[in-house]
């Protein structure tokens, strides 16, 4: 069995082995394939019958003109680069790791937050430049400081990774509206759900997890 991992750097930078796809066939290994050239990503897969991407896409033309392939995996959560209705009319499964970055995806939502209301990286220039030590008074700060306690965070998309974020905002402090054409009682128990215009309205911040 032939495996080619069209972009690896993405996933494994050096620090990983791929040794274990290694012995389940022959295994190819491209750090990085175009994301606009079909053809080098054709050539590339040529006659294998195991594709391993995480952002190249599989078009309809990929599709094609690679008539040996079996099996798609993408080693992300959104599947989008992948003309998977296409692929099902191949009948060529594609598979996607729903949950791998649950956690990770909602840490940096918050910090990304938590930058915005802090001005972290703007504070730490400043001390850097010599603005406290020029500063007469002892309290220092260039920004307004934003107290994310007793706001209301609106969450639009409410599945792992949305929860998992209202969690984290709600551990400070925070209000949880959600949004989802689907309401789960592992999401009742985080926020309340609401229509879209009432969370547009009524919500402080505004986070966006929706399915790509």
């Amino acid at each position: 069995m032939k495996i080619v991992i069209l972009d690896a750097y993405t996933e494994n930078p050096g620090d990983l082995s791929w040794d274990a796809l290694a012995d389940l066939g022959e295994l190819t290994v491209y750090d990085r394939t175009s994301l606009t050239d079909e053809n080098e990503a054709i050539r590339r897969i040529g006659d294998a019958e195991v594709v391993v991407i995480n952002k190249t896409p599989i078009t309809r033309r990929v599709l094609d003109a690679c008539p040996s392939i079996r099996f798609i995996t993408v080693l992300a959560t959104g599947y989008n680069v992948v003309d998977y209705e296409y692929a099902r009319q191949k009948g060529i499964p594609v598979s996607n790791v729903p949950a791998y970055g649950t956690a990770s995806v909602a840490q940096f939502a918050i910090a990304m937050l938590l930058e915005i209301c802090q001005h972290v990286a703007a504070h730490s220039d400043a001390v850097h430049a010599g603005d406290w030590s020029r500063c007469p008074d002892f309290c220092f700060w260039n920004y307004p400081l934003i107290e994310l306690d007793g706001k209301t965070m609106g969450v639009i998309g409410f599945g792992r990774i949305g929860q998992r974020t209202a969690q984290i905002a709600k551990a400070l402090g925070m209000k949880i509206l959600a949004y989802d054409k689907q309401q789960t009682e592992s999401g009742r128990a985080v926020a309340e759900y609401t229509d879209l215009d009432t969370l547009l309205a009524s919500s402080d911040v505004i986070s966006l997890h929706c399915p790509l």
